[in-house]
């Protein structure tokens, strides 16, 4: 059964169009109800939408017969590590302030299946089936319990540091910067008034330029960024130049000593040459965490990521995690600078276009194209083009070894795709 509200990572829409209250507040009964009832810890970003949806989840919840247990803001790994019979986070993570969304987390902390997601979305229409209704409970340590986890798993002595954090005006703006300072590193904070309405706007994951500006202004060692509920995190080198998911993975990888990692399908090329010349073995999935986790847990694996920023360390954890990405970086250091570790993966040259289309389905002719085009390029580049789980965008990749050679791919697909699909 196809899912009509899930997407690659929870549901989510712009709040009072695709995403209302009622909407919201069925999801909260429905995922209730799937879970047997029981108690739902809740956590949200900062999006000025947060408050009267997280409300009317929890409403959700108790009419059901549950007990919501509100955190408040709090950080996406904290809700999954903190976890109840269900956890729950009101949040459209790294889309622009418009967004809202919902995302579920087992009790064992690990994102619901697809299957799982087409269960709930299949006891939307079920009424209030409680006639003693649950209740609401507030949560006010959620915090300090989370940072206390962090810090003792992957925290390390970073005394000496001058580390630029962005926190994009999100979730970790109140708890980032004092983990790092709790660490012993001098921080210079940003991205630290979240208003409502700036999260993910010219600060954090989404957009680094101004962390970059910092960097090289301040003559900071490097800038870690999250985005706006934490899941993601990419950094700048002491010259202030970006450091993606894809290297950071890479660092963590050769540091860490793992013999597999998993990684999706929008990895760099150059990742997966550096990881074959040292022998570790790489397990490619589709793009989403949840795919990553699922894979890590299939193959007994505990390293993982994304190019886009998400960094999965299953040692002391349960999912991806901003924070814990980090600090295992900054960890991996050891007095070097972090471009000499970066440098240690060839990139190849990336282009990507995000084409807004009527349909996101892809036509068999853009289907063949493509494989024409990745038969013809014979492992020296390659083209991927995938529906958004997340938007209403056909998202188009093209590597090569040269930055002309993927521009003019890119472009040829790019031209393809609006015309069959715009």
């Amino acid at each position: 059964m196809p899912r009509r509200y899930f997407g690659t990572d929870g549901v989510r829409g712009i709040v009072g169009e695709d995403l209302t209250p009622q909407l919201v507040e069925r999801l909260g009964r429905a995922a209730t109800l799937w879970s047997g009832g029981g108690a739902v810890f809740i956590g949200r970003d900062t999006r000025a939408s947060g408050k009267e949806l997280e409300r009317a989840f929890a409403s959700g919840v108790a009419s059901a017969g549950g007990n919501a247990v509100l955190a408040g803001v709090l950080p996406t790994p904290a809700v999954a590590l903190l976890a109840l019979d269900l956890g729950a986070v009101v949040s459209a993570s790294h889309n622009p302030p418009e967004y809202n969304g919902i995302k579920f987390f087992h009790r064992s902390g690990r994102k619901l299946t697809d299957a799982e997601e087409e269960e709930i979305e299949a006891l939307l229409d079920e009424p209030p089936s409680n006639p003693e209704r649950g209740q609401v409970d507030d949560l006010e340590v959620a915090v300090d319990s989370y940072l206390d986890h962090v810090l003792e798993r992957f925290g390390s002595d970073l005394t000496g540091l001058r580390i630029g954090v962005d926190c994009a005006n999100g979730a970790y703006a109140g708890i980032a910067p004092r983990a790092f300072e709790e660490l012993g590193a001098e921080v210079t904070a940003i991205g630290v008034d979240p208003d409502g309405s700036n999260i993910n706007v010219g600060y954090g994951a989404t957009d680094v330029r101004a962390l970059q500006q910092l960097v090289r202004d301040e003559g900071l060692d490097l800038g870690v960024a999250f985005d706006g509920d934490g899941d993601r995190m990419l950094a700048v080198d002491g010259d202030g130049d970006a450091v993606d998911g894809d290297q950071i993975v890479a660092i963590l990888a050769l540091d860490l000593g793992v013999d597999l990692v998993v990684v999706t399908s929008m990895t760099n090329l150059g990742f997966h040459r550096l990881m074959e010349e040292r022998g570790i073995r790489v397990v490619t999935t589709d793009v989403g965490d949840r795919y990553v986790l699922e894979a890590l847990q299939r193959e007994g694996g505990v390293l993982g990521g994304e190019q886009s920023g998400h960094i999965i360390f299953l040692d002391g954890h349960v999912t991806g995690d901003g924070l814990a990405g980090a600090l295992l970086l900054c960890g991996a250091l050891r007095g070097r600078p972090l471009a000499q570790l970066a440098g240690v993966m060839e990139r190849y040259p990336q282009a990507k276009e995000n084409v807004r289309v009527a349909r996101r389905e892809l036509s068999d002719t853009v289907r063949h194209e493509v494989d024409r085009m990745n038969e013809e390029l014979a492992g020296r580049g390659r083209v991927l083009v995938r529906p958004s789980g997340t938007e209403p965008v056909i998202r188009v990749l093209a590597e090569a070894k040269t930055e002309q050679e993927a521009a003019e791919l890119c472009a040829s697909i790019t031209a393809l795709v609006a015309k069959e699909l715009g």
